[in-house]
């Protein structure tokens, strides 16, 4: 659960993500494609961790207004969404200023 306090990182972009999720693939790759690597944490692979790390993503992303818990996108430490918001920021403009 430290791993989520922290945001995943102070810097870049952190993905806390699911290795079948779709729409997590598809974030994943808008990063990848705008020439940004995020660090993505699987958290279907993380044993002891995983289910907690779900339930609290759960929490922040419904406190936030967000639909789902994953994938959830960390920007600088900050939350920022999950795929509605992340291309919304995307195709407004918005989403590159936050990366530089």
């Amino acid at each position: 659960m430290r791993l989520l306090r922290s945001g995943g990182g102070d810097t870049g972009v952190v993905i806390f993500s699911k290795s079948t999720c779709c729409m997590c693939h598809t974030v994943k790759v808008l990063f990848e494609g705008i020439g940004v690597h995020p660090i993505v944490h699987e958290i279907d692979q993380i044993s002891n961790e995983g289910k907690n790390i779900e339930k609290a993503l759960m929490a922040l992303a419904a406190g936030s207004g967000s639909t789902a818990a994953v994938p959830a996108v960390f920007i600088g430490g900050a939350y920022v969404g999950s795929t509605n918001e992340v291309m919304s920021m995307h195709l407004g403009g918005s989403l590159l200023p936050l990366l530089l």
